[in-house]
């Protein structure tokens, strides 16, 4: 790693790990979502929100704190990038959480779980690496390992519109359950995006 003569704000890397660990709070809500009755849903929705508000709130603080530094610990647009990724995958989970309760779901496909698993092991996964970014070093497993489940993710999402599609649900039905799973495929996608920007960053800072 070469060695930097110009000090720099490293308080960029404590907020991104809390935003990082507020995404696995986010993903264990879904579980929860999952083994709650359709009348406990609105409860897990009020917490998932309450999560989604505090994602907010580190996001705008990364952005503030981009705006009043003129020493950067990498490259700006990157900052801004790994911020917005890392708000867009809590975005997604919300809005599944939420869809399922205003749609009033009574029951969630099979298959959803599976989503869930990904979307809990990238979560943890991004949580242990954004401390990382500190050194730089041994993060090349993290990005690979998300994009594999990414990938994952991608499979377990097209066996889910085959299921809604087979002729076993009513057409609105179809409609409302299709919103909560791309919401959830959007999820995974915004990890893989957390992860090709740490990718990015490495690369550069190496």
């Amino acid at each position: 790693m070469r060695f930097r003569l110009t000090p720099r704000e490293t308080s960029f890397y404590d907020m991104f790990a809390a935003s990082a660990d507020n995404l696995v709070v986010g993903s264990k809500l879904l579980t929860e979502l999952l083994g709650a009755d359709p009348d406990a849903r609105p409860e897990v929705a009020e917490k998932m929100r309450a999560a989604e508000h505090a994602g907010d709130e580190s996001t705008h603080a990364i952005f503030s704190k981009l705006n009043q530094s003129f020493i950067t610990p990498f490259d700006r647009e990157d900052i801004y990038n790994l911020a917005s990724s890392l708000d867009d995958v809590m975005d997604a989970m919300e809005e599944a959480v939420d869809l399922t309760v205003l749609y009033q779901v009574e029951e969630l496909p099979p298959g959803m779980d599976r989503q869930v698993e990904v979307l809990v092991r990238a979560a943890e996964l991004t949580s242990e690496a954004m401390p990382g970014l500190r050194s730089m070093d041994n993060l090349s497993e993290y990005w690979i390992e998300v994009n594999r489940l990414e990938n994952e993710a991608d499979r377990i999402h097209r066996k889910l519109l085959a299921h809604l599609f087979s002729g076993k649900y009513e057409a609105i039905e179809v409609l409302k359950l299709k919103e909560i799973v791309d919401a959830l495929e959007e999820a995974a996608d915004a990890f893989e995006h957390v992860a090709n920007t740490v990718e990015s960053i490495v690369v550069k800072e190496s």
